[in-house]
């Protein structure tokens, strides 16, 4: 049987191919793109698209599992071509957004339980990741101006955060996949610290040599900045959650090593891990 991994290009995908395989498992990937996918030559990938269900029953015929990374568009042509394809477990990377105070009135919490809750519905055991910072999140915010500029605009410095590397999530993924235990659970998973934005900057800076600069701006300065590179939905959300966080510890968890079995990976570790992404 094969266990098929969407969205295998992803910061998070392509790491939990790599697992799956690792593992002993039969490996099929999904792509919008497959000749452009890049991936191990012992996966085999195909063309998908999670928005086109039409695309879908061939990307899961024979198919025991699947990772899945939450789409509230198509996602009920999804469910339906999952279930009659006879897939058993779907592991979703999902959104600590969804169990926040305030879920209701977030738009990226009721996409995710958009999802959620069409996979509880849908009769298949299920599995949710639901990660709150993403490490990979500071690519979008300072990776431009650190390159040009060797510096970070911020307006909340002390704000603080507990970023999550990916392949933290992929290692998770992985044993739900893989290990019994898992059906049925919902795994909130933050970082193993909670840093401030200063903090993280300083990070980068000894990842890749050199010093980076931090300066202070005004949120609308550091709102037209963001929109460059991230969608205005991203850009409050960030904003809104920096200054709920100023000054104030962030929420961690040990749920990686928990699951896993190892501790969970520092930001330390994750700017070592991408220094070549700043330089």
């Amino acid at each position: 049987m094969v266990t098929v991994v969407f969205g295998a290009r992803g910061n998070v995908g392509r790491h939990v191919a790599d697992g799956l395989l690792a593992a002993g498992e039969r490996v099929r990937a999904t792509s919008r793109t497959p000749e452009a996918a890049g991936l191990s030559p012992h996966v085999e990938v195909v063309a998908a698209d999670l928005e086109r269900p039409e695309t879908l029953p061939a990307a899961l015929e024979g198919a025991e599992k699947v990772f899945l990374y939450a789409k509230p568009d198509g996602v009920q042509g999804f469910v339906e071509a999952a279930g009659s394809a006879g897939v058993r477990h779907l592991v979703l990377l999902s959104s600590a957004a969804i169990v926040a105070d305030d879920a209701e009135r977030n738009p990226i919490a009721q996409a995710h339980r958009t999802v959620e809750l069409a996979i509880e519905r849908s009769g298949i055991d299920w599995t949710f990741i639901r990660p709150g910072m993403f490490a990979t999140n500071t690519l979008w915010w300072w990776r431009t101006s650190i390159r040009a500029e060797g510096v970070v605009r911020t307006p909340y410095p002390e704000a603080q955060t507990a970023p999550v590397h990916e392949k933290d999530l992929a290692a998770l993924a992985v044993a739900a996949l893989t290990e019994p235990g898992h059906r049925g659970q919902a795994y909130t998973v933050y970082g193993p610290e909670s840093l401030t934005l200063r903090r993280q900057v300083q990070h980068i800076g000894d990842a890749i040599g050199r010093d980076v600069r931090l300066d202070v701006v005004s949120a609308e300065e550091a709102r037209a900045e963001l929109s460059r590179t991230i969608p205005p939905i991203g850009v409050e959300t960030f904003l809104r959650l920096w200054a709920a966080r100023d000054g104030k510890p962030a929420e961690t968890s040990a749920t990686v090593e928990e699951v896993t079995g190892r501790p969970a990976r520092t930001f330390a570790e994750w700017a070592q891990d991408h220094a070549g992404d700043f330089r």
